[in-house]
């Protein structure tokens, strides 16, 4: 299983502090948000990452993580997103990385301290995205769930404007297996 970390936004609703350098690269307590999906997917045991960058600051990613040893990374890439195309434009750019291996991806804003390593080792086949109830849908993509089988996703709508039956915030974490 090989990891993919999304980083290619310019978080514009950060600015000013954008202007300086990427949003994934400003501190959030004592290390860089980038740090925390990085340290996600090694504690998971995947230390074979592709970074996707993009914007004007893409080349501060390389001074800041190097070449990742120290974040327990044995194998590091980047990509480069030239345009903003959302999450299934950058994953094209990860298709050689893959190898038709399955993967693990995550949105490099995400600072989760989840440990994800059984579902890591146990994933199989399929799609599988990581969830979380939430008390305000509003704030997030919500995934709407099958009545008949809550295991599987009808759809998810990002950030729905309308009462909202389901509160599964999407979380910014997904495994896919070769075939995404």
């Amino acid at each position: 299983m090989k990891g993919i970390v999304l980083a290619g936004g310019l978080g514009t609703r950060l600015y000013p502090l954008t202007f300086a350098t990427n949003k994934h690269l400003l501190p959030v307590f004592d290390k860089p948000m980038i740090y925390y999906p990085i340290e996600t997917l090694v504690k998971a045991g995947i230390t074979e990452i592709l970074i996707v960058v993009g914007g004007p600051h893409a080349g501060h990613f390389i001074q800041v993580i190097r070449n990742g040893k120290t974040l327990g990374v044995k194998h590091l890439e980047f990509a480069y997103q030239e345009k903003e195309g959302g999450i299934a434009d950058a994953l094209s750019l990860a298709e050689d990385f893959a190898d038709d291996q399955s993967v693990t991806v995550i949105l490099g804003d995400n600072t989760t301290d989840a440990d994800i390593s059984k579902e890591v080792s146990s994933f199989d086949s399929g799609a599988l995205i990581f969830l979380k109830s939430v008390p305000d849908a509003k704030r997030f993509g919500i995934a709407q769930l099958d009545d008949k089988d809550p295991t599987k996703i009808i759809k998810i709508i990002e950030k729905p404007t309308e009462i909202s039956t389901s509160n599964h915030a999407v979380t910014g974490l997904y495994i896919y297996d070769n075939q995404v």
